[in-house]
């Protein structure tokens, strides 16, 4: 064929065209091993960017009988006297639990193929375990797995069908079954797989399709050089190819090579080169596009890992810490360590996915079960990839921040998209949402990269100091008429299982609480609480005239655009309007709350009935406009990706751009251990501890240079955090409260309230000077100062007088 015809296949397929099954057929006769693999290459990045990916795994050889008897395999055993067929639900446990320690989450089922159709003692074992056949008993190991380790099954469980594909279902995040070839011939006599009846090409791709009908997300591939010629692995590809065109369910194609083992048939068969291999792995990228992920078992290519990540590959599958690969048992598994330095030498990231890939993760209600969908959120980060720490926010589980590692990492294209947002955001430009997105993403030393980029904008503005200020919260009420599934702490109708009593705090309580705040040496009172129903914006208005009465010189941060709103529409006001009334009777600023993600497709999920993105967005900006001014916050780590952090982000600067009234930007990490949404299993489990620190990062990178004071909260992040987030772009402490109750009713472990005294001590023990502030980050008073040091560094709990309501929902307050 001619080098012209090869070079244009290549090029459309740079661009998003897969060859058709004629021009993938000529690809059959290039030998331009480097043409292909640069094509390959270029489709990979476009699709997959610097991550390779694998899955940290244990091992379970379910059974090693099977009624097959591949020539090349030595995973197969016949029946051995004295020698159970099955491995117990005591062993499988046993060796789960032995890879949950080790960190894996990802539990391999490996299996024969229906050996109860060739081994009497297979059929008898089976009954003594209660099940008719094999299918019926790995489906009970992998729910005995997933219900007591919280490990996700990934099934290889044979030849199946529809039926028991959707048995199977609820109990497996993924499941596999090779085709290895498509050529019949194979399976005659002299052939490797002669007296293999599920071997059948026809007989694996029915049983592939099955799993496409019952939407399984689904590994298959080819095994090369068993026999077969080059034309025959295109066209097992091409029926591969096929099925995910009706079906969309194969989330990874592997290559992997023959490996002649002692004891078999083929011992002494040859094993394919290193550049059969790669050619293979190439053109099966070409074929597939960016629609599936590319495999090379780490453990057995005679090519390098370099080698086989230039020639297109983006997975190396599953690696385990615990178990041996109990297929290929004389190949060990790569260490991790080791992996991810020459991935980093080849430009790339190593990164630890689930037993399914992200994009069928991110697209959940089709692929998953309830049950596993649930499991798996807990375990999954913001895209699709494992959470990489144990830390939450509000736990008290040590934070463990990603290593500085010296890795030499190679250039690359989303590394040299990195380092270009990082010089527009240092030099105050507006960044791109998919520049932001890549920010978010960065990974190992690109992570540093960007927290050392953002810390010396910090240091450049702020020098050494930290700010915070001596405040108190008050939360007058946990009543509730909105129905936010991120909040533990409302109560309504929908969350009266949760913990606490409903309350409210009449006028003279907020006032006595100001008053005391007054006397330890507060400057700011922080008012906020549910959206009550018999609540008017009368009331509002007379709880800023009540707190001045008690403490005129205190400052009132209160009421969230979502009070604000319905103060408004309550009292048949404009927003406007309502907030010139409530800066006239002594409102000095606004708590920029109620943001949650500002875009509206996440908006739709975690609070539906909560005011839009754009009426946020209003509200704040009335607010700026009258003099009013605001803090500016974000709620992430629940369903939401970076793409909406992104869009967050760019709606606050350019709000900020249009009136410059926002104070401090102040993240917020989901607690979500008591929330209605990860209970219900709809969330993740709040970011983790990269995701959070990089959100302070990115933040100070991407509102440079028109927001100067970025917010960490200690209540959700805990003194570690704190430090880690401090040295990320984060110069404000935040407040001394007095008595937190929002991010506790959810979770948080990290206390009610810090005094100036333990504030100033975090600081000074990062090598900081902490600075005492005002509200809007103006000067305190040298009175203001002595008092807080007089009076304001007593911990004891404040025991307030509350009305406890059991049941507000049937009685008025008498509020108008």
């Amino acid at each position: 064929m001619a080098d012209s015809d090869i070079a244009s296949i290549l090029d459309r397929a740079r661009h998003g065209l897969r060859p058709s099954p004629s021009e993938a057929e000529r690809l059959a006769d290039c030998d331009d091993l480097p043409a292909l693999m640069a094509a390959a290459a270029a489709i990979r990045d476009e699709a997959f960017g610097d991550a390779i990916t694998y899955s940290r795994k244990v091992f379970v050889p379910l059974t090693q009988l099977c009624r097959d008897r591949c020539h090349y395999c030595t995973f197969a055993q016949p029946p051995r006297r004295g020698v159970s067929p099955f491995l117990d639900a005591d062993a499988v446990l046993a060796i789960a639990e032995a890879g949950r320690r080790a960190g894996c989450k990802e539990v391999l089922f490996t299996l024969g193929d229906q050996p109860e159709a060739r081994y009497p003692s297979a059929r008898e074992a089976l009954v003594a375990l209660g099940h008719a056949t094999t299918l019926d008993y790995v489906g009970a190991m992998a729910r005995l797995v997933l219900e007591r380790t919280g490990l996700l099954p990934h099934l290889n469980p044979g030849i199946i069908t529809r039926e028991s594909a959707e048995r199977l279902r609820p109990v497996s995040l993924s499941m596999g079954l090779m085709l290895e070839s498509s050529a019949e011939r194979l399976t005659r006599r002299g052939g490797p797989h002669h007296g293999c009846p599920d071997k059948h090409p026809e007989v694996r791709l029915a049983a592939i399709a099955a799993a496409g009908e019952a939407n399984i997300p689904f590994t298959s591939g080819i095994l090369i050089g068993i026999g077969e010629i080059r034309r025959e692995r295109i066209a097992s590809l091409l029926a591969l190819r096929d099925l995910h065109e009706r079906y969309g369910h194969l989330q990874e194609i592997i290559i992997q090579n023959f490996r002649a083992k002692l004891g078999t048939r083929m011992r002494g068969a040859p094993e394919p080169s290193a550049e059969d291999h790669l050619w293979t792995i190439a053109v099966a990228r070409i074929l597939f596009g960016a629609e599936t992920s590319i495999q090379a078992p780490a453990n057995l290519s005679p090519a390098s890992k370099a080698q086989l990540v230039a020639a297109g590959i983006d997975d190396w599958g599953g690696i385990s810490p615990v178990t041996p690969d109990h297929v290929n048992p004389e190949a060990p598994w790569p260490h991790l360590d080791a992996l991810a330095q020459e991935m980093a030498t080849a430009g790339k990231v190593l990164v630890e996915r689930l037993a399914a890939h992200p994009r069928y993760l991110r697209a959940a209600a089709r692929w998953l079960s309830p049950t596993i969908g649930a499991r798996t959120l807990r375990l999954m980060d913001s895209e699709g990839y494992a959470r990489s720490d144990l830390w939450t926010p509000g736990s008290l589980t040590p934070p463990q921040p990603e290593r500085n590692q010296t890795f030499t990492r190679r250039d690359s294209p989303a590394r040299t998209l990195i380092e270009r947002a990082l010089d527009d955001a240092c030099n105050g430009r507006e960044l791109a949402e998919h520049e932001i997105v890549a920010l978010f993403r960065a990974r190992d030393a690109d992570f540093w990269r960007v927290c050392q980029a953002a810390d010396a904008l910090r240091q450049a503005r702020h020098g050494a100091t930290v700010g915070y200020v001596v405040n108190r919260n008050i939360t007058y009420t946990n009543v509730c008429s909105f129905k936010c599934q991120f909040c533990a702490f409302s109560k309504g109708k929908l969350s009266e299982n949760l913990r606490g009593r409903p309350y409210e705090f009449d006028l003279p309580e907020i006032a006595r609480r100001a008053a005391e705040a007054w006397v330890r040496g507060a400057t700011e009172v922080c008012i906020q609480g549910g959206i009550q129903p018999s609540y008017s914006g009368r009331h509002y208005l007379d709880i800023v005239a009540a707190v001045k009465a008690a403490a005129p010189s205190l400052h009132i941060h209160a009421f969230s655009p979502l009070e604000i709103r319905q103060g408004a529409v309550s009292l048949g006001v404009p927003v406007r309007e309502f907030l010139q009334d409530l800066k006239a009777a002594g409102l000095g600023s606004l708590p920029g709350t109620a943001a949650e993600i500002l875009d509206d497709e996440v908006r739709r999920v975690i609070c539906p009935d909560k005011l839009s993105t754009n009426e946020w967005l209003e509200v704040v900006a009335a607010a700026h406009e009258i003099g009013l001014r605001s803090t500016a916050t974000i709620l992430f780590g629940h369903v939401e990706q970076p793409l909406h952090w992104a869009r967050h982000l760019l709606h606050l600067r350019r709000l900020q751009a249009r009136t410059g009234g926002f104070t401090e930007f102040v993240p917020l990490p989901f607690v979500a251990e008591q929330t209605p949404l990860y209970l219900k299993g709809r969330s993740r489990g709040g970011p983790t501890l990269r995701e959070t620190v990089l959100m302070h990062a990115v933040a100070r990178l991407v509102l440079q240079p028109l927001l100067d004071n970025i917010q960490a909260s200690w209540v959700k992040l805990g003194p570690e955090g704190m430090k880690l987030c401090l040295e990320a772009g984060a110069n404000d402490y935040g407040g001394t409260l007095m008595d937190e109750r929002i991010s506790r009713a959810a979770g948080a472990s990290h206390g009610e309230a810090m005094t100036r005294r333990e504030i100033e001590s975090a600081i000074r023990s990062l090598g900081r000077i902490p600075r005492q502030r005002g509200t809007l980050y103006d000067a305190v008073s040298d009175e203001r100062r002595a008092q807080a040091r007089r009076h304001g560094d007593s911990n004891a709990r404040i025991q307030p007088t509350v009305i406890d309501i059991s049941s507000p929902w049937h009685r008025a307050t008498g509020h108008s």
